[in-house]
């Protein structure tokens, strides 16, 4: 019985962000809540109509690391070379924080935002072990950009008493994540430690969390950036100092065993609806499924 639409398009286009702003007036009148969570390697600029392409980059040098092939549990050593031309600039554009104020601009346009509204886009800080390439790479620069914009918007939101802010999630397996370099690798580990400290969660229940406690729970529990951190658990001394011993010496005779890299696998494709416990997946289906017609 709850309320859920779903728009299929383009979301960095001005077409779709018409069509969302089209259903919200007539199904909704106003909303008091804007997720802005996008991932992508191409943006075409809604105004220029120009192409860019984001690039997962190191910054300066050259970077060196272990990673795992998760389908094969091979783990073997990486080198990404550092972003040249204009790879940082371009990876701002297509996933730093224009088209969030572009979307929050729209809204708030067409007088859709309620009284006190509120808007949340996603971040990721991570260990040092994926710094080189994350945080200080490329998608680093465009997240340093993602989470500036949110003291923009909130300026703009003033006179509804908005507020725009960013939350740092803890890392998870997505299709964005797995196809960051070493990441597939330290998520693994990262996820056998926190499963055996009874304190991992997955996409629902991180969000859960970011919802129950932080935006609706009465404490945003902000850092010194004004973000909300719900990778307080994955970053905790303990964990992480674990994770650095186990990363030393994993191979891929041993990570079964040290690390999670079944429940990664399982993840991944659960993802895609492949490993779903109870589905037979060898039989026959037809995908054109009747609705019954309205009576």
């Amino acid at each position: 019985g709850l309320y859920a639409k779903s728009v299929n398009g383009d979301a960095f286009s001005n077409e779709i962000k018409q069509q969302v702003v089209d259903l919200i007036k007539e199904d909704l009148g106003q909303i008091d809540l804007v997720i802005y969570s996008l991932a992508s390697p191409v943006r075409t600029h809604p105004n220029s109509g120009k192409r860019f392409k984001s690039v997962l980059k190191p910054i300066g040098e050259v970077f060196t690391n272990k990673t795992v092939d998760f389908h094969t549990g091979t783990v073997s050593e990486i080198s990404i070379n550092p972003a040249e031309g204009e790879d940082i600039e371009n990876t701002i554009t297509v996933m730093g924080g224009e088209d969030w104020k572009m979307w929050m601009d729209a809204l708030q346009a067409e007088n859709l935002l309620s009284e006190g509204a509120t808007t949340v886009a996603y971040s990721y800080i991570g260990p040092d072990v994926t710094r080189p390439v994350y945080r200080n790479g490329t998608i680093g620069a465009a997240k340093d950009h993602l989470e500036a914009t949110a003291f923009t918007i909130t300026d703009d939101l003033k006179s509804i008493g908005g507020k725009a802010y960013v939350s740092v999630n803890k890392a998870l397996v997505t299709q964005a994540s797995s196809a960051i370099p070493v990441i597939p690798l330290y998520i693994s580990l990262l996820y056998k430690i926190m499963k055996a400290k009874g304190i991992h969660e997955g996409c629902i229940e991180q969000m859960q969390r970011l919802f129950s406690e932080r935006l609706f729970g009465g404490d945003l529990a902000l850092d010194e950036k004004g973000r909300i951190r719900v990778d307080d658990l994955e970053m905790r001394e303990d964990v992480q100092a674990e994770i650095a011993e186990l990363w030393k010496n994993a191979t891929s005779e041993n990570l079964s065993e040290i690390g999670d890299l079944q429940g990664y696998s399982d993840e991944f494709f659960s993802l895609f609806g492949f490993k779903v416990p109870g589905v037979d997946y060898n039989a026959d289906v037809n995908e054109l499924v009747m609705v019954p017609s309205e009576q």
